[in-house]
């Protein structure tokens, strides 16, 4: 049985602690200075950290990136290792606790924007179109309802925020002022095409990708950027099953949307406003959340996944 993980307290170097990640400085298997990155079992919805987890969702996280990693093997991408006997510094029972939830990564500047494609409106994308008739200020068919799918994928970046804060949208232009045109042409093209190539392999499995977001840093002054952090993972991504799909309103999901229509209801009866700290989530919504991510797994991969 998999065991819980909220924290860690690892004996190396500069720890940093993210909504659901914690990152040391560590040693590369070929020597070089690099990051463990560790996927905790931490839940964050709407930019809160909940007071509770789910046990094993970090394993889930880190090996559903691991395998889209591989797949867009020619992108390149900071993930070195997953393997938690190539991390040095640590005790047997550490490499027990983090056995499946770590990557070894080359260090990077990250790019301060959030590259985020929608195939279909839905989330805040719907909100935004129902008062404006545009998501992220680029305006849109009338007549579009909850869950549609959009004729062409949109590029919508946002701010990244700080733990506790809220990512905002941004307009392209925007982005071009924060980051440089060539990087920010470059992301918004990069994003594009990973989203239709994962689009167009999810549904083949069963699986709608309505919308995933990406993180980009630079490696040693490098002008390319790379890809890092996760990727199409169920806290990254919305996975809709193909077969129940009904324009209209919410889909079934694959992805932590039952934590935010459960968090929803809360905020509908005034039990909570979106802000930290965040509420503890009941045995139910945590344990139909990890039913979730496991079938969305086992669709991608085409394999169980064994906690």
């Amino acid at each position: 049985m998999v065991q819980l993980v909220m924290t860690t307290d690892l004996n190396l170097p500069n720890k940093r602690v993210g909504k659901v990640r914690d990152i040391y400085d560590a040693q590369l298997p070929n020597g070089d200075a690099g990051l463990l990155i560790i996927a905790t079992d931490r839940i964050s919805a709407f930019d809160v950290v909940m007071e509770n987890g789910l046990a094993g969702k970090g394993v889930v996280l880190t090996q559903i990136s691991r395998f889209w990693f591989d797949y867009f093997g020619t992108i390149p991408h900071h993930l070195v290792s997953t393997d938690v006997e190539d991390v040095t510094g640590i005790s047997d029972d550490e490499r027990a606790m983090l056995k499946g939830r770590i990557m070894l990564c080359k260090s990077a500047d990250v790019l301060p924007v959030e590259c985020i494609a929608r195939g279909y409106i839905t989330g805040s994308g719907w909100k935004d179109y129902q008062k404006t008739g545009m998501v992220c200020g680029i305006p849109l068919p009338e007549g579009l309802v909850n869950s549609d799918r959009l004729e062409e994928p949109l590029f919508t970046p946002s701010t990244k925020a700080e733990v506790g804060d809220h990512d905002e949208n941004i307009s392209f232009d925007r982005g071009v002022e924060v980051v440089g045109r060539e990087h920010m042409e470059w992301l918004r093209d990069t994003t594009m095409s990973l989203y239709k190539k994962a689009r167009d392999y999810s549904l083949d499995r069963g699986i709608i990708l309505a919308d995933t977001k990406f993180e980009f840093g630079l490696v040693d002054g490098a002008k390319a950027p790379i890809l890092i952090d996760e990727i199409f993972t169920p806290d990254s991504s919305r996975f809709w099953p193909a077969d129940l799909w009904k324009p209209g309103g919410e889909q079934p999901s694959f992805d932590k949307q039952y934590v935010r229509n459960y968090l929803e209801t809360l905020v509908g009866e005034g039990q909570w406003d979106k802000t930290p700290p965040g509420p503890s989530l009941p045995e139910d919504v945590l344990a139909n959340t990890m039913a979730r991510y496991l079938e969305a797994y086992e669709k991608l991969t085409g394999s169980a996944l064994e906690l």
